[in-house]
């Protein structure tokens, strides 16, 4: 397999060449190794950071996970949030622990 990307590491924004055989990763245009990382975490286990809200006595709050995620979890990750009605929260707030033992916690972003 073939593909082109833009590393998203840092500002340069890197057009990289990736190819993809037999488990074997070569990429090529990258400006410094984060873009090979990038490009190979990307080929063989995407990961995104997720956020979302959830609800609680006050209202809605944002949360996010506080590492990026198996991007095939992602809807999985946002039901179990969904899933939630909590008290009181602030800012830093950890409201789940290792959702879905990815080794990423929910954290509320946002104050009032």
């Amino acid at each position: 397999m073939e593909k082109e990307m833009i590393c998203i590491m840092c500002p340069m924004g890197c057009n990289l060449k990736v190819k993809y055989s037999g488990g074997k990763v070569e990429v090529s245009g990258n400006g410094c190794n984060r873009g090979v990382q990038f490009a190979q975490e990307e080929i063989t286990c995407p990961k995104r950071m997720v956020t979302t809200s959830v609800k609680t006595t006050e209202g809605v709050k944002a949360c996010k996970t506080s590492i990026p995620v198996p991007k095939e979890l992602i809807f999985k990750v946002v039901q179990e949030v969904e899933k939630l009605k909590i008290g009181k929260v602030k800012f830093g707030n950890v409201i789940i622990k290792n959702v879905l033992n990815t080794g990423a916690d929910i954290v509320i972003t946002a104050n009032d």
